[in-house]
């Protein structure tokens, strides 16, 4: 069997392409892919999420406020109803018999005061020629001050009626949303018969969230130093996660510790034009300086930790890595603010820093965005 010769030129060219290979290789282990961003100044406000509770500027419990059969129901449940709205009517016959009865006694009262003080003036003249004594005369002066006295209670007591005639007409005291009634037509209500509907204000709403006290008064703390602003952006996240559109104004921190849980309780004002928050919803609240804040910062994931503290990855001009002691002051929305350590602008690792060690050279990317 005649074996078969390779060609000299076929296997120079095996031998090139065998010796650029393993060149290639040594190249790539000698520069590894990272992925790199620069340390940048950024606006990253201070802030805090608390849970809060929603709860409305004004809720009450429609109630009779006089006895009758329920006449006219004028609402839908779940409506929208501006103040002085007529809710419920409660049949006034009796009342409006009641009011004219008075008007009746007070008219004859006042007949009664007018003859009294006739019989006083004619008392009085008769005094002065001695026809009659004087025991007459302030017997008329005493019927005088009877009848007036009549007049004023009679005076009262139709105000009394009026006012228990404009109670079967239940009106919605302020704007806001009715729930579910308790009665329908037909139903005898009155003071002990409960509440009919419950009527909420819902926009502007309130917000009730509860500070830790350390919390606070460190931020009394830096606030009175000048290191922050008193101001605070207030946000809301809602319980599907998303965020709530309107911003919030604080207008209310407690004089006093909640000795139970050692908070202080603190509320916003937020406008509820489209009923989104409802009275007693739990929410994320978000505080946020008002004031900006410029920091130096570079992606969370660049930290890095061991026993001596926190490091990072730079990249240099002539990409060598060179491992950087760093302070960390405090994280915020995925970046990292660096009291000491960085310069602005210099590339710190983010991808690939499990497969690099300081002093070697690597191939760095800058991260999208950076």
């Amino acid at each position: 069997m005649r074996r078969s010769r390779i060609p000299a030129l076929s296997l120079s060219s095996a031998l090139l392409i065998a010796i650029g290979f393993s060149a290639q290789t040594a190249l790539a282990q000698q520069a590894p892919a990272v992925v790199v961003a620069p340390a940048t100044i950024m606006d990253l406000r201070e802030s805090v999420d608390l849970t809060g509770k929603v709860t409305a500027i004004q809720k009450v419990d429609i109630r009779a406020r006089v006895s009758g059969f329920l006449e006219a129901v004028n609402f839908t449940e779940g409506q929208k109803v501006t103040a002085g709205t007529e809710l419920y009517r409660v049949e006034d016959g009796a009342y409006r018999a009641a009011v004219q009865e008075i008007e009746g006694q007070i008219e004859a009262a006042e007949a009664a005061k007018e003859f009294a003080i006739l019989e006083r003036d004619r008392a009085e003249q008769l005094l002065t020629s001695k026809t009659i004594s004087q025991a007459k005369v302030d017997e008329a002066h005493a019927q005088v001050r009877k009848a007036e006295g009549d007049l004023i209670r009679l005076k009262g007591s139709k105000d009394n009626a009026d006012l228990n005639l404009s109670y079967t007409k239940i009106t919605a005291p302020f704007d806001g949303i009715v729930g579910l009634t308790a009665a329908d037509v037909g139903a005898l209500v009155g003071p002990d018969s409960g509440a009919l509907v419950t009527l909420t204000r819902l926009d502007p709403i309130y917000v009730q969230f509860p500070v830790a006290t350390a919390l606070y008064l460190t931020y009394r703390e830096r606030v009175v130093k000048g290191e922050i602003s008193g101001g605070a952006n207030v946000g809301l996240g809602l319980p599907n996660g998303t965020e709530y559109k309107q911003k919030g104004t604080i207008n209310f921190i407690a004089s006093n510790v909640s000795q139970g849980t050692d908070t202080v309780t603190v509320r916003a004002e937020f406008p509820n034009p489209d009923s989104i928050l409802l009275d007693g919803a739990l929410v994320r609240v978000m505080l946020e300086q008002s004031d900006k804040q410029d920091v130096l910062a570079v992606p969370q994931q660049a930290v890095q930790r061991d026993q001596q503290g926190a490091f990072v990855l730079v990249v240099d001009a002539s990409s060598k890595v060179e491992l950087r002691r760093i302070d960390v002051s405090r994280n915020a929305r995925g970046q990292a603010v660096i009291s000491k350590g960085l310069k602005e602008g210099e590339n710190v690792i983010t991808e690939g820093a499990g497969k690099v060690r300081p002093g070697i050279t690597v191939d760095a990317a800058t991260a999208a965005g950076g």
